[in-house]
């Protein structure tokens, strides 16, 4: 998700209470919430590499366990710095390491928790393993968690600073609702992938494609604001297409099936031809390769909005080998909804 969610998710923890429990809990929450995203430095290597490298070492178990501690330790020698030069606020709670540590963690491992409910993918098991995770239930900028966190937040401290008890209740009702929000979209995206199956299972198969006989792939990908509708990405060996799913309607027609060719041999062949196209593969769930014009351009069927641009593709000469790639360049089109 985007930091101002994560920042939001530490703070309303605070203002759930936790806050109470020692000094300086509020920013360690707040800190700890984004603090898996160090990985963002890898933007600075330039090209696709930083894709390889986001959402993986810094958000497995090994970082969990070990970037909570250095915060932890960071702020308790900050409050002792504060102390020694005579800054330290007077109405600051006394630090208590034990809760200190503990909301450094709980922090911090709000953070994959919320990276994995959307699409983009996240590899919580690394460094044992590289395997990506996906929830598939939340775009990656939800304003309807937004409204929730920043309501609860709002009212919370309005009643905390006037003095109104239980001034706590309104960031758990917004906890609670949140957590309500997420569930329905996640049953959401499940129905909606499960009523796809179904019309691939039963749909003629496509002349000349290959490998008809893998299972198909399924992704029921949320779009911005309409938490009600799903973008349909669907694949079934060589070939792919799009549709759309909402609540009021049910499930739209796909759209006409294209050849990506992003066979297991293209994908090996273009990994080692050039090190942006590796790291690309590495991280793309979905890929296409195709031909256009001179090149061969390799994108994901997640980020096909010609909004997006060569922000998520890569871009090479194409050579006598790649005629397989020949697709039209409008066959990369998204669906129309």
């Amino acid at each position: 998700m985007d930091n101002l969610t994560h920042s939001l998710a530490g703070a309303i923890l605070g203002q759930m209470g936790l806050k109470k429990k020692t000094g300086l809990a509020m920013p360690t929450l707040i800190i700890a919430a984004n603090l898996p995203d160090i990985d963002a430095v890898a933007v600075l290597m330039g090209g696709q590499g930083h894709l390889a490298m986001r959402r993986g070492i810094t958000h497995g178990p090994i970082a969990l366990m070990i970037l909570p501690i250095i915060l932890w330790a960071v702020m308790v020698w900050f409050d002792r710095w504060q102390q020694r030069r005579g800054k330290r606020p007077a109405g600051r709670l006394p630090v208590h390491k034990g809760w200190l540590l503990l909301l450094a963690f709980i922090g911090t491992l709000s953070h994959p928790a919320l990276d994995w409910l959307n699409t983009y993918g996240i590899r919580f098991l690394e460094p044992f393993t590289d395997k990506w995770f996906y929830g598939d239930t939340l775009f990656i900028i939800d304003i309807w968690v937004w409204a929730a966190l920043i309501a609860g937040m709002w009212i919370s401290l309005r009643r905390e600073k006037r003095g109104q008890g239980n001034w706590q209740r309104p960031a758990w009702i917004s906890f609670t609702a949140i957590c309500a929000y997420i569930f329905a979209n996640g049953a959401i995206t499940g129905h909606a992938e499960a009523l796809m199956h179904d019309r691939l299972d039963h749909r003629a198969p496509v002349a000349n494609s290959a490998d008809t006989d893998l299972a198909p792939i399924v992704v029921a990908q949320p779009v911005p604001v309409k938490f009600w509708q799903r973008e349909m990405l669907w694949r079934h060996g060589a070939v792919y297409g799009t549709g759309w799913f909402s609540l009021g309607s049910g499930l739209s027609a796909p759209s006409q099936t294209s050849i990506h060719r992003a066979s297991p041999e293209a994908i090996a062949r273009y990994s080692a031809m050039d090190e942006n196209a590796r790291a690309f593969l590495f991280w793309s769930r979905m890929p296409i390769i195709a031909r256009e014009g001179g090149e061969v351009v390799i994108r994901d069927q997640r980020f096909l909005d010609p909004r997006v641009g060569d922000r998520f593709g890569v871009r090479l000469k194409a050579a006598g080998q790649d005629k397989d790639e020949d697709v039209p360049s409008d066959r990369l089109k998204p669906a129309a909804q």
